[in-house]
């Protein structure tokens, strides 16, 4: 059971001096984007929302973004070869490029963190049409990931200038995911510090707890992490590096495939993880699992909680706790060809911590597809 503390980094301020209200949007470069709105659509229960391309005025990309609750996915593709976007995707296979954070000043914002050494992705930038306007600034981040500020108070469209309301025929329901609740970056061999140092010190960002090898590790591999949250911890965002172990670990395999740094998985609230795990199975998203033995002596080692071990035991869900309640988890196997991108489906229940107590089993399932894959 892990502690959770809020460490102020040395060089933050006691003002908040950059406040954020949420994730905005994340966009993912990928071969099609089509056809990953489609997967999006039917197996995870987004909703189409917005379309930009051909039609809209574009002439070097596609995007399509759905939504569900309040995670909103922009799926982008390029049109021509020889792209900035393309060499993004040969070099990494579908990923997250951009994670935007909503600001009410996207200004203001690019410039607190490039006086503090972000290195500037977006000058602050104003783009308007018939419904309004949004200015959007950006950094850069660990790897080619990138930081947008999205400031939107003046807008009223779909999603962003540019972009026109998508409303196909085809909707399937949505299923129950509400909000991304933290993302996780893999950097290289002893790049943590210098990326959590990055966050406390050029966004301000507070660790809220961290995790080394004797935490997070198996027989065969290892693993460090540190969690860092902005002030109102709307936004956390935990960064993983590799640790020595006596086989390859799941970062080692991550940055291999991704070829550098990057996101590693987006994990998304739920109020009911059991309706929202069974409808993601019923349409074809595939779990980790870990052995049935761990349900055995579930209860002794979470307590009393409100769900029946017998109901969680055949979907896989996994449960830990820490002083302020618990929490429900399932992750995804990868949703891309390379084994990298997945996802988390977390419910809370008073818990604020990361699973813990569910780690060695968790990665231990992982090292079975690793084996599967020959890449252990």
């Amino acid at each position: 059971m892990e502690t959770l503390e809020l460490l102020k980094p040395e060089t933050s301020q006691s003002v908040d001096f950059l406040p954020l209200n949420g994730t905005d949007y994340i966009e993912l470069y990928v071969s099609n984007a089509r056809q990953a709105a489609h997967y999006f659509q039917t197996a995870f229960g987004f909703q189409p929302l917005a379309y930009a391309g051909l039609e809209t005025g574009l002439r070097d990309r596609e995007s399509y973004v759905v939504v569900q609750d309040k995670i909103r996915m922009v799926l982008t593709s390029p049109l021509h070869s020889k792209t900035e976007m393309g060499r993004h995707i040969d070099q990494h296979g579908d990923g997250v490029r951009v994670v935007a954070l909503w600001v009410d000043d996207a200004t203001q914002a690019f410039a607190e963190t490039t006086s503090r050494g972000a290195r500037p992705f977006m000058e602050p930038t104003r783009e308007e049409d018939q419904n309004g306007y949004v200015v959007r600034s950006g950094i850069h981040t660990y790897g080619d990931t990138v930081h947008v500020f999205v400031e939107r108070n003046a807008y009223g469209g779909p999603f962003l200038p540019g972009y026109k309301a998508w409303n196909p025929h085809y909707q399937p329901t949505p299923v129950g995911l509400r909000y991304v609740d933290h993302m996780v970056g893999n950097v290289g061999w002893n790049e943590m510090n210098t990326w959590t140092r990055f966050y406390g010190e050029v966004m301000g960002f507070s660790q809220l707890v961290s995790f080394d090898d004797k935490d997070i590790s198996t027989d065969y591999t290892a693993l460090m992490s540190k969690v860092m949250s902005n002030g109102n911890g709307r936004i956390k965002f935990p960064i993983n590096e590799p640790a020595e172990g006596k086989k390859k670990s799941q970062i080692e395999e991550y940055i291999n495939f991704y070829e550098g740094a990057g996101v590693q998985h987006i994990a998304v609230a739920t109020d009911n993880i059991v309706e929202t795990v069974t409808a993601l199975r019923d349409r074809g998203v595939e779990f980790l699992r870990v052995p049935d033995a761990y349900y055995d002596d579930l209860k002794d080692r979470v307590g009393q909680i409100d769900e029946e071990i017998e109901t969680l035991r055949p979907l896989g869900i996994l449960v830990d706790r820490d002083e302020e309640g618990y929490l429900l988890q399932i992750f995804t196997k990868p949703v891309t060809p390379r084994p990298t991108l997945f996802f988390e489906i977390i419910q809370r229940k008073g818990a604020r911590s990361f699973g813990k107590g569910n780690f060695k089993a968790l990665f231990e399932a992982i090292e079975r597809e690793q084996e599967l894959r020959g890449t252990l």
